[in-house]
């Protein structure tokens, strides 16, 4: 019995701990959540009396499927985007965490620069070096490549070519917590198993494809999940400005906002399962 509650007390010493963090929670994110969706379904009005609301049922979304053109076209643009976005990202984070994981001069000198614009990727940073054309390769738009790809746009992978010479710099901008993740992963693997492919006369292209990425398919799920729950957040998204701009305006508010905020969400949500289910099909097909 006193084991019993020794252990009990043990249990509400740790409830005790995360007791702040399960408030803030509720408080600061829970709420609001809720609140939101009450507040889609309502015309909200804010007045020097206060917040006044109407209720209008589904108008708010109705409005956005049938009204608001400019969100439609930013989320099929987006949409378009994130599913081109995301893999790159993922691509390239898992390419410089192969090359930062060899065993190179200033190492870590590297790695701190990959990193270096988590710690600055604000929008109003990104935003201004993209005004300034820092993001950009320079000549890019004038090589062979982008050339042959303008003039042969009607081809499916000219846009996609076209997209990644464009931002590149953006592009691995958003992979330094990805690179990360996959260093850690890469340093986890036992060296034996390549010391015994070697030995077998595997090459390192078969290496690659045998051994490293088959092993490294948790973190790629990982990672595919994290872009794009950040890509999607991100205040560069034209999505997102339009919810805000609709927040302040007199004839939407902040109820046609919340509606627009919550079809953002599903529409996100969607995108994280045809992704995970993509992952998941290749997982089981190797």
């Amino acid at each position: 019995m006193l084991a019993f509650l020794k252990g009990r007390s043990k249990d509400n010493v740790g409830y005790l701990f995360i007791l702040p963090w399960i408030v803030g929670f509720l408080i600061f994110t829970a709420f609001p959540i809720i609140y939101s969706i009450y507040l889609s379904f309502f015309k909200v009005t804010i007045t020097t009396k206060g917040i006044q609301t109407v209720f209008v049922k589904f108008q708010n979304f109705q409005q956005a499927f049938t009204g608001d053109i400019e969100f439609l076209n930013k989320i099929w643009s987006f949409t378009k985007e994130i599913f081109i976005a995301v893999p790159l990202i993922v691509i390239l984070a898992l390419i410089m965490a192969i090359l930062l994981n060899q065993d190179i001069k200033f190492r870590g000198f590297f790695r701190t620069v990959f990193f270096l614009p988590v710690i600055i990727a604000s929008g109003p940073v990104l935003q201004k070096l993209m005004g300034q054309g820092v993001t950009s390769i320079p000549g890019v738009q004038e090589s062979f490549i982008y050339q042959m790809a303008a003039e042969n746009s009607d081809f499916f992978l000219a846009p996609t070519l076209m997209y990644i010479l464009d931002n590149t710099v953006v592009l691995l901008w958003f992979s330094g917590v990805q690179i990360l993740i996959f260093i850690a992963a890469l340093q986890k693997m036992d060296p034996q198993a390549y010391e015994a492919a070697k030995i077998d006369g595997a090459s390192t292209w078969e290496i690659f494809w045998k051994i490293t990425l088959p092993s490294l398919y948790p973190m790629i799920f990982v990672n595919i999940i994290y872009t794009t729950v950040m890509y999607s957040i991100s205040t560069l998204n034209p999505v997102i400005d339009h919810i805000k701009v609709n927040m302040f305006k007199l004839q939407s508010g902040f109820g046609y906002s919340s509606a627009l905020s919550w079809i953002y969400f599903v529409i996100i949500s969607l995108i994280l399962l045809i992704m995970v289910a993509v992952v998941m099909f290749f997982n089981r097909k190797k």
